[in-house]
């Protein structure tokens, strides 16, 4: 590898609002040899000037000799054959990595349909036709799973219409049979420069509690409540991992070490009006893999550790509080109104003063409500070998997202 001709070029689309800026660290380090010979990446956003959080190192990667970025509307089929035509005299790109989709989980279902579905569908035809040596596709865990774990060969149930879409997204890839396709299906990711997601939402929430020294409560009962975690490293790593592994198999021998059929969940009539969608009674195969740290996280233990981070109690309503809360669960505001306020408070107050963060102690409905999310990793381990570079969800992890939100001015310092 040390012949920068031998070095796969990569191409990354999507994820600037969620993992792709951590692939891109992994590939392109601030310190050290790059592993790949080139990077382009391609989102909807602008970077100079950012129309998303970038975070404070991603800018200096984008300055590197091996990186390119693209601005461009996916949704058009033109425009990605395009951003996949290779720098002139160069080959055609050896992995492409997919983090592609809609994690709003408000937007309707054709949203859904057109800005998750068929970008990805048509990316993933793009590089079949092209030939690429591998097709990484990043699963958010917009599932409802069995407490006890869902198995890459079991059936959870997806969680409303954006599960629905991302879940369908799996199949129209699957149905690509000359794609050299992995699908890494991730717990609630966490980590530095991660601002969204549950986790980032309730470290926020959690420093307010232990600013306003209270409890932090939650109106779901203890129980098992899985909410597995991963992070964003640990994408990045299992991303590139997987990509190297299909790369030398190919798609057919990949199914037979990985393949699962994807089962449908889907609206039967919508799915008759677009022929771009596999039909609902067939499930297609592929190489799927969950990645979960190994803390087994739950509702229970994510919240002891962000609020004993911040010197606080992580607790649950009583029944009567608990019923009147579930209830009333429309009215967000009024569930928000506590801890949005004593953010800003935060904010004001810190030193110095932050008149503008990507951070927010907001809960939206989504994050307000009870998820079961629980993937053995077993499988990734044993089939690929990847091994976790951050396997417990603790305090040192708490205290290097603080630290380096703290260093670039995203997160209040009160003295």
């Amino acid at each position: 590898m040390a012949d920068s001709q031998k070095k796969p070029s990569v191409l990354i689309f999507g994820g600037l609002n969620t993992c792709s800026r951590a692939l891109a660290a992994l590939l392109v380090p601030l310190d050290g040899e790059p592993l790949v010979s080139l990077l382009r990446i391609v989102d909807k956003y602008s970077v100079h000037p950012a129309t998303t959080y970038l975070g404070s190192e991603f800018p200096k990667i984008l300055e590197k000799p091996e990186v390119e970025y693209k601005q461009a509307n996916l949704t058009v089929g033109t425009t990605i054959a395009s951003v996949f035509d290779p720098p002139e005299g160069q080959g055609e790109f050896d992995y492409v990595y997919d983090f592609t989709g809609e994690i709003r989980t408000d937007r309707t279902e054709v949203i859904q349909y057109s800005t998750t579905y068929c970008i990805a569908r048509m990316l993933g035809l793009e590089a079949a036709k092209r030939k690429v040596k591998a097709f990484v596709r990043i699963q958010q865990p917009f599932y409802e799973t069995s407490s006890k774990g869902s198995l890459e060969t079991d059936d959870p149930k997806p969680a409303g219409a954006v599960g629905i879409w991302w879940h369908e997204t799996l199949r129209g890839l699957a149905a690509i049979e000359d794609l050299n396709l992995v699908i890494l299906r991730v717990g609630f990711v966490y980590g530095p420069y991660t601002s969204h997601g549950i986790i980032a939402t309730g470290i926020n929430v959690a420093s307010v509690y232990g600013y306003m020294k209270k409890p932090m409560k939650s109106m779901w009962s203890p129980g098992k409540n899985p909410n597995n975690t991963i992070h964003v490293d640990d994408v990045a790593g299992a991303a590139w991992a997987s990509s190297q592994w299909i790369s030398g198999l190919g798609r057919k021998a990949a199914n037979e070490a990985a393949g699962v059929p994807i089962p449908f969940h889907n609206d039967k009539t919508f799915v008759k009006e677009h022929p771009d969608i596999p039909a609902h009674n067939t499930k297609p195969v592929a190489p799927l893999f969950n990645l979960v740290d190994d803390s087994n996280s739950t509702l229970l233990s994510v919240g002891e550790v962000v609020t004993s981070f911040f010197g606080t109690n992580f607790e649950f309503f009583n029944m009567v509080e608990s019923a009147f809360l579930k209830w009333i669960d429309h009215d967000i505001e009024e569930i928000n109104e506590q801890h949005v306020s004593g953010w800003t408070e935060m904010l004001m107050k810190a030193n110095p003063p932050i008149s503008k963060t990507p951070l927010t102690a907001y809960m939206d409905k989504y994050t307000l409500e009870k998820h079961v999310v629980a993937f053995p990793n077993n499988k990734i381990k044993q089939v690929i070998g990847y091994q976790l570079k951050h396997p417990e969800f603790n305090h040192a992890a708490v205290k290097d997202i603080v630290d380096k939100w703290k260093e670039e001015g995203s997160w209040p310092v009160i003295n």
